[in-house]
């Protein structure tokens, strides 16, 4: 496929990156106006780099969008995000044009006709400011987990669990683990063990610190987490710090729940805090520095349920997740947008972190897999992919057994929806159209897998 992304920043590059490393896969071609920052990702990924204002024809020509695929306009204005999606339907007839839009005013249901083919032609809009707040709703749902992802329409959650030395699995091989806890429907997919991550076989044991990736249905989940050694903890007192865009839209979606949290935010700049308290109406807003024991204490942090720091600055987020902890609050959870600061974030003991990089890639990856995919979800800044696919009359492996479908060594299936069930699949639990799968694939795998689910080379 070939594909142009406009706009080098964070999720630019992280795209390019992500699918650069799908050798022979995907024709990738990078627009930004910065020539330095185009020169770094090409030098370290094998893409191609047009410098230039990714919203010009002539550049989206030069990039090659007169047989271009896709369109992925991720620049840091909406506005141009636009113009480029415009640009590329109009004069170049890209039949692919995904847009990442942050105004809240442009994302506004009243205004959903807006994107279409006759007025703005935008397939796909994305927002990073509505994926972070929904992935951290998630995180709530399962706190003792540091990773959560709903699928098979949130019939089914992966949970990503870091076990320690009470952990009741610990020592076992994983195939006892269906013996010990038949009725329990869950899959281990990865296994993160110091700087190895990896999919694990039959064979294989779990150690203490070993991070393992969890597939579960919904309401198994409090039962899964007690056999991997961690409690559930309920969320109904929860304190914000940071009452940017992410911040406002995590609050409005906790006062849109029900039953509904009490919910209190801190924001340091006073202009962000004045509008944040006329744009909320059950949730009480403080002015203050989130790392100010004073306006802790006021705040009342020793009662806290969860703190979440999702300022504008990653060790901010940290300090003040650090903070909290020390003065009383039960769980922590830092936005983190630089990925080599999580082993930090784990090591001073912050519970739970989102990366909002990961985050938005996860949403734009869905559109690009071939075939009948239905989710996407990107694992440990890329190493590894969380795949729902649905299974036609066509696909190479409909018709078979699970023990005869030939999967890479990379990659394992999930739970498995056959009907309305949810199961576990086991190596006579034969795959039959319409059959709606996961699975989890190390980077190197996807290709491969997503060839299992391939029909031509339709968007879902």
């Amino acid at each position: 496929m070939k594909i142009i992304i406009c706009g080098g920043g964070l999720v630019g590059g992280q795209i390019a990156r992500h699918l650069a490393a799908e050798h022979g896969t995907n024709r990738i071609t990078i627009v930004d106006s910065d020539p330095a920052l185009v020169r770094r990702i090409t030098e370290a990924y094998d893409v191609g780099g047009v410098t230039g204002f990714a919203s010009h024809p002539d550049v989206l020509e030069q990039a090659g969008a007169r047989d271009a695929d896709m369109v992925i306009a991720a620049t840091q204005s909406d506005e141009v995000n636009m113009v480029v999606c415009q640009v590329a339907h109009t004069i170049f007839s890209v039949p692919r044009k995904i847009a990442r839009l942050r105004a809240r005013a442009y994302l506004d249901a009243m205004y959903s006709d807006l994107y279409s083919t006759e007025n703005l032609p935008i397939d796909v809009v994305i927002s990073p400011e509505i994926s972070v707040a929904e992935a951290i709703l998630q995180r709530l749902r399962a706190p003792a987990a540091f990773d959560i992802e709903g699928f098979l329409d949130e019939r089914v959650q992966l949970l990503g669990i870091a076990l320690d030395a009470e952990s009741p699995v610990l020592d076992t091989p994983l195939r006892q683990l269906s013996d010990l806890f038949p009725t329990l429907r869950a899959v281990i997919g990865g296994v993160r063990r110091g700087t190895r991550f990896f999919v694990p076989a039959p064979e294989d044991q779990l150690f203490a610190e070993d991070q393992v990736y969890v597939f579960t249905a919904s309401e198994d989940v409090p039962r899964a987490l007690e056999v991997f050694g961690k409690r559930n903890i309920t969320v109904d007192r929860l304190l914000i710090i940071g009452a940017g865009n992410i911040g406002l839209e995590l609050a409005r979606k906790l006062e849109a729940e029900a039953p509904r949290p009490h919910v209190k935010i801190i924001e340091r700049d006073r202009q962000r805090a004045e509008a944040a308290a006329d744009a909320l109406r059950r949730t009480v807003v403080l002015h203050g520095d989130g790392l100010d024991l004073e306006i802790l204490a006021e705040a009342n942090v020793a009662s806290m349920d969860a703190v979440i720091a999702i300022t504008e600055d990653d060790k901010t987020n940290i300090l003040s997740c650090l903070r909290a902890k020390s003065e009383g609050a039960r769980l922590t959870v830092a936005l983190i947008n630089d990925p080599t600061l999580d082993d930090l974030a784990e090591e001073i003991g912050v519970d739970a972190w989102v990366n909002p990089r990961s985050t938005t890639v996860s949403s734009i990856l869905r559109y690009i897999r071939h075939g009948r995919i239905r989710s996407v979800y990107s694992i440990a800044d890329g190493e590894a992919e969380v795949i729902e696919a649905q299974v036609l009359h066509t696909s190479p492996i409909a018709g078979q057994f699970v023990r005869d479908a030939e999967m890479p060594n990379d990659a394992i299936f999930g739970l498995m929806r056959k009907g309305d069930r949810i199961i576990r699949p086991m190596g006579a639990t034969k795959i039959e159209e319409g059959d709606i799968l996961t699975i989890f694939a190390k980077r190197e795998a996807v290709a491969e897998v997503e060839r299992l689910f391939q029909v031509g080379l339709d968007f879902f």
